[in-house]
C-alpha cells in the first residue's frame, strides 16, 4: 500500500499534464499577452520569436564597431587626363603670350617707323618750300653791295646768315670788300635768273631735311666800278646751304660753282 501511494504521485508529477507544466504554460501566456505577442506553443521555446508588425527592432552593435564599406573607385573622367598635361598647356600659353607680345611690339614699332617716316616726309616737303623761298630772298641781299652804304648792306646780309658762315662773311667784307669797294666805287647788283618769257626763277632744291636744305641758284651779277667803263654781267651758279633756326631759315654756306 505505501509503495503504490508513493509511486502514483511521482508518475503524475512527471507527466505532460502535470500541474507544474501547466503553471509554466500559463505564466508564458500571461507574459506574452502583456508584451502584445501571441502566445507561444508549448514547444515554442526552441523556435525564434516572431517580431510583431510596427515594433522597433534594436540591434546590438558588434564588439569591434561597424566597419565602413569600401568606397567605390571613381572611374577616370575625361577631365582628369588633361590635368596630366597642365604644365604643357601652361608652357604653350606662356609661349603664345610671348609671341603675341613680340608681334604686337613689332607692329607698334613698324607703325611708329611708318608714322615717323611719313612725318619726316611731310616735314621735308615743307622744308623744301620754305628753304627755296628763303634762298630766293637771301641771294640778292647777300651777294649785293654798294660802296655808298656798305655798312647798311652788310648789316642786312648778316641778319640772313647763321653759324660760322656769318662770322666768315663779317671778316671777309671788312677785310676785303670794304676797302676795294670804297677805293673803286664798286657796286654789285645780284638777281636770281629768270627765263626770258617770265617763267619761274632758276632755283631748285638739291636736298632737304626738316632742318637743313641745299639749294642751287642761277644768279646774275652786274658789277660797276671805276676800273670798268661798262657794266660787267656775270652769270654765276651758286650753291646755297640753309639751316632752320629759331628765327626761321637762314644761310649757313655759299659756294660759287
Amino acid at each position: 500500500m505505501r509503495r503504490d501511494t508513493v509511486a502514483n504521485p511521482t508518475s503524475r508529477t512527471r507527466g505532460t499534464g502535470s500541474p507544474a507544466r501547466r503553471t509554466m504554460t500559463a505564466a508564458a501566456r500571461a507574459a506574452a499577452k502583456r508584451a502584445g505577442r501571441p502566445a507561444r506553443p508549448e514547444h515554442g521555446a526552441r523556435q525564434e520569436e516572431q517580431i510583431p508588425s510596427g515594433s522597433t527592432l534594436l540591434v546590438e552593435p558588434p564588439a569591434n564597431g561597424w566597419e565602413d564599406p569600401p568606397e567605390p573607385e571613381s572611374p577616370k573622367s575625361f577631365e582628369e587626363e588633361p590635368e596630366e598635361d597642365a604644365p604643357s598647356r601652361e608652357i604653350w600659353r606662356i609661349v603664345l603670350t610671348a609671341v603675341l607680345g613680340v608681334v604686337l611690339v613689332a607692329a607698334l614699332v613698324a607703325t611708329a617707323v611708318v608714322g615717323w617716316q611719313y612725318r619726316q616726309g611731310r616735314q621735308a616737303e615743307q622744308a623744301r618750300g620754305e628753304a627755296l623761298a628763303a634762298a630766293r630772298k637771301a641771294a640778292p641781299v647777300v651777294l649785293s653791295y654798294d660802296y655808298r652804304h656798305l655798312d647798311r648792306d652788310f648789316s642786312r646780309a648778316r641778319a640772313l646768315l647763321t653759324g660760322h658762315f656769318r662770322d666768315q662773311y663779317g671778316r671777309t667784307t671788312k677785310a676785303v670788300v670794304t676797302p676795294t669797294a670804297t677805293k673803286y666805287h664798286g657796286v654789285v647788283k645780284a638777281t636770281v635768273a629768270t627765263p626770258a618769257d617770265g617763267g619761274a626763277p632758276a632755283v631748285s632744291v638739291v636736298s632737304a631735311t626738316p632742318d637743313r636744305a641745299v639749294v642751287l641758284l642761277f644768279v646774275n651779277q652786274v658789277t660797276r666800278s671805276t676800273q670798268a667803263p661798262e657794266p660787267r654781267l656775270d652769270l654765276n651758279r651758286v650753291r646755297m646751304t640753309l639751316t632752320r633756326t629759331s628765327g626761321g631759315w637762314k644761310v649757313s654756306g655759299v659756294d660759287a660753282l
